[in-house]
């Protein structure tokens, strides 16, 4: 057994506490959203940068309800949609690039939502077939334009599986029915529900309860 002499000791001690202070989760100020706590919130559509076309709008069909339980008045999704593509404009990419000021005179709301959807869908891997949605957030206040929040969230059908058993035939077949199911039962639309639900619901480093929050409400110190 090799033995580490006693003088390297603080040299291991300090790495070993900077791979812990690495793996733990610094805490968010909130200090400016504290100060500009909004009650109405503008779901802009959700830029989609995966391969599927339907990871906008199954992103976008789904984030009302974590946000109202949250406590905010969310604008209908939409009417917002159909007023963007009223004055031109039909890209998710375009609606974002709007300006804060400009938002907020059309909309009167307090602050915007923007959401990046990065994987959608399901991917074949030789011996698995998973359905995985990515998603990432940040909330602007839409009078200053002062960033308030951003988090990342995701969910995928991986979490639950076990693929224990049956040797290689047996992952190799189940990759397959996996991927034919996953396409039946349009099973990304409800990954993009959890994921959703995990981005946007009151949380550790997540977003604060809203005032129409039902008390007692878990809040960020």
């Amino acid at each position: 057994m090799m033995k580490v002499s006693t003088a390297r000791w603080p040299l291991l001690i300090a790495a070993t506490a900077a791979m812990v202070g690495c793996a733990t989760p610094q805490k968010k100020d909130y200090t400016a959203y504290k100060a500009n706590m909004p009650k109405s919130i503008l779901v802009l559509p959700p830029v989609n940068e995966s391969p599927d076309v339907n990871a906008t709008f199954s992103m976008y069909s789904q984030v009302s309800q974590p946000l109202g339980e949250a406590g905010y008045y969310v604008l209908p999704v939409s009417l917002v949609n159909e007023t963007f593509k009223q004055n031109g404009l039909s890209m998710p990419a375009e609606m974002q690039a709007v300006s804060t000021h400009k938002l907020q005179e059309i909309f009167g709301a307090d602050a915007g939502l923007y959401i990046t959807v990065t994987e959608y869908g399901s991917s074949y891997r030789v011996i698995s077939s998973d359905a995985t949605v990515k998603a990432n957030a940040r909330l602007v206040d839409l009078k200053t334009g002062t960033l308030l929040w951003e988090g990342a969230a995701m969910a995928s059908t991986a979490e639950n599986r076990n693929n224990g058993g049956g040797g290689i035939a047996g992952l190799l077949i189940a990759a397959v029915v996996n991927q034919i199911m996953n396409n039946m039962t349009e099973v990304s639309h409800t990954m993009a529900g959890v994921a959703g639900q995990r981005l946007l619901r009151p949380q550790p480093n997540g977003l604060l309860p809203g005032h129409r929050a039902p008390a007692p409400a878990a809040a960020n110190n």
